[in-house]
């Protein structure tokens, strides 16, 4: 069952709401650049025999030297053009997949916390049912929800039935390249890659990662994944070093 499955890391972003017009997937987080720890997360998980960076053409050759050319990764590592919006770049990501690969999960660049035993885990929840199509990782949610219009409270809802999305997101290949056909010709746009398969009928599982599956969207997301990935460091992981 080991790397049968390609991972997708979407690193298209142009940085509008972090601030850096240059994006954020080359930010230095703890010692190396944001992308390369969502990078090395897929590179150590058993389950993945391939990855594709989803990245504008243009910053193609940045990223490779600053987030991959200097960290000795084992899985092979190929690249997509990222598209005008993160469903584009999605959609060419998954195109990029090679043959061979029946299963995809993909992962935003932004979410460098994530860990080889989340993504097995969530794999192996896929690969251990094939009458689903996908499975999404996410945290139910803990605040107490409203519906707000115009600013004004309309209801509360139970918060039981929420959850919050994470990634990755894994699905069969054939499924995630379905959806995005169906929503290409009929001018859908989700607001996940799930959200697509979804709507065509599909069953997507929800299953629990770590509250700590942050995602870096404005600056000041920036100390408390620095502060968690130097605790782990503490805890005895290795330094973050060109390996």
């Amino acid at each position: 069952m080991s790397g049968q499955v390609c991972a997708v890391i979407v690193a298209g972003g142009c940085g509008q709401r972090f601030g850096n017009p240059g994006g954020k997937q080359l930010v230095n987080i703890a010692g190396r650049p944001m992308m390369s720890w969502s990078i090395r997360a897929f590179d150590r998980a058993r389950h993945i025999g391939h990855i594709v960076v989803v990245c504008p053409a243009e910053r193609r050759a940045e990223m490779r030297r600053l987030a991959i050319d200097p960290f000795e990764y084992a899985t092979p590592i190929t690249f997509a053009d990222a598209g005008t919006t993160r469903q584009d770049s999605t959609n060419a990501g998954v195109d990029a997949v090679p043959v061979g690969f029946e299963y995809v999960a993909i992962h935003d660049a932004a979410r460098p916390l994530i860990t080889p035993d989340v993504i097995d885990r969530a794999v192996g929840t896929l690969l251990a049912d094939r009458s689903i199509d996908g499975v999404v990782c996410g945290q139910p949610a803990i605040d107490t929800l409203k519906v707000v219009v115009d600013g004004r409270i309309e209801s509360t809802p139970p918060r039981e039935r929420f959850w919050a999305a994470q990634t990755p997101q894994v699905f069969s290949v054939d499924a995630m390249r379905r959806a995005h056909a169906a929503a290409v010709a009929e001018g859908f746009t989700g607001t996940d890659d799930s959200s697509l398969v979804e709507r065509m009928g599909g069953t997507v599982l929800a299953v629990q990662s770590p509250r700590d599956n942050l995602k870096v969207t404005v600056p000041e997301d920036l100390r408390p994944v620095t502060a968690i990935l130097l605790g782990r460091m503490a805890e005895g992981e290795e330094l973050p070093h060109a390996e």
